[in-house]
């Protein structure tokens, strides 16, 4: 653990000795507030929490186990508010860092920048992908893909020989017979990861990008958790949402509302889950050497149901059973 958080920590001192700079050249508007995120710090490290958008934040706070800090709550940064506080006794600060991969990534990297944290817990919400599961069910998968890097190629293009898997619009037509479409086919590309461990300035060619292991494996215990089944008091899922280890998930820029691309994803990559930022949180957090494990409550189908998506039925319960898991996570989580 000492030596994975130790990179996190030059990180941290690096950038509180440019901080003076940055506050004398900077207007009075985006000042950085050095002093109180030194004493902030004074007090760390923290284990940073990452959620996505309000209905995550609202399901966290909901558990009322985060006590906020008394004299120094939170700090803003870049828009992005940043809460002090405790979980279980454990220092945390936890910020909502808005949809999508720039947010996330942008957040994750100002967090590990500014504070002295010693690991990353993302969790939000997810699609369901993997008709094993169901809505409610948390997955805390062992590695994610990011599935949005294209190499989108016309239709007799030849894809770059490096790309892991393809995707033929042809073969989705109806009536099927003509397997030509002006869309040609996608090529699914690699992320280019630079970390502390590496060559400076030069790249690693990576498509799945792990949690830490062994927060993953002291996730395991939280298996049995006990967790929410209904909405209201009338309105409940048909069966007890379980908690789920060890899968793989999808991030990209696109919110996947679409039963043959949800198909394509689970049958061609194997993964269980789609997000919006899990991908973007764990390559940050790797890239700066800081132990990252991610939490996702299922929200919704994916496209694979009839009718409307119930991402804003099912959207705060898969919330609530998420930052469930989180706030168990912490609790068992070594000082």
């Amino acid at each position: 653990m000492a030596k994975k958080i130790a990179p996190c920590l030059v990180n941290l001192i690096f950038f509180s000795s440019v901080l003076f700079s940055v506050e004398a050249t900077a207007s009075s508007k985006r000042r950085i507030p050095i002093h109180l995120i030194r004493e902030i710090n004074h007090d760390g490290p923290y284990i940073g929490l990452i959620t996505v958008y309000p209905p995550e934040e609202a399901g966290f706070f909901a558990t009322e186990a985060f006590e906020p800090h008394q004299t120094h709550p939170f700090v803003d940064l870049s828009g992005r508010r940043f809460r002090v506080g405790k979980v279980h006794g454990k220092r945390v600060i936890f910020v909502k860092c808005g949809v999508g991969m720039v947010n996330a990534a942008a957040a994750t990297q100002q967090m590990v920048d500014m504070f002295d944290i010693k690991g990353i817990i993302h969790f939000g919400i997810a699609g369901n992908v993997n008709n094993s599961m169901s809505i409610g069910d948390v997955t805390i998968p062992e590695q994610f893909a990011h599935t949005g890097i294209w190499d989108w190629m016309n239709p007799n293009g030849t894809l770059p020989t490096a790309d892991v898997a393809e995707l033929r619009f042809g073969s989705y037509n109806i009536p099927k017979g003509k397997e030509m479409n002006k869309l040609g086919h996608i090529g699914y590309n690699y992320e280019q990861f630079f970390s502390l461990s590496g060559k400076p300035n030069r790249d690693q060619p990576l498509f799945w990008v792990p949690v830490t292991r062994n927060w993953l494996h002291l996730a395991s215990n939280l298996k049995g958790l006990e967790l929410e089944q209904c909405v209201n008091s009338s309105f409940c899922l048909p069966r007890k949402p379980k908690l789920v280890m060890g899968l793989r998930g999808s991030t990209a820029n696109i919110f996947v509302d679409n039963a043959a691309y949800r198909d394509f994803l689970y049958k061609t990559f194997g993964v269980s889950s789609v997000d919006m930022e899990s991908s973007a949180v764990v390559m940050t957090s790797l890239s700066n050497g800081c132990p990252v494990i991610v939490i996702r409550g299922l929200s919704d189908l994916a496209g694979n149901q009839k009718g409307q998506n119930p991402i804003q039925i099912f959207g705060p319960l898969a919330a609530t059973n998420a930052a469930k898991a989180v706030v168990q996570f912490v609790k068992i989580l070594p000082q």
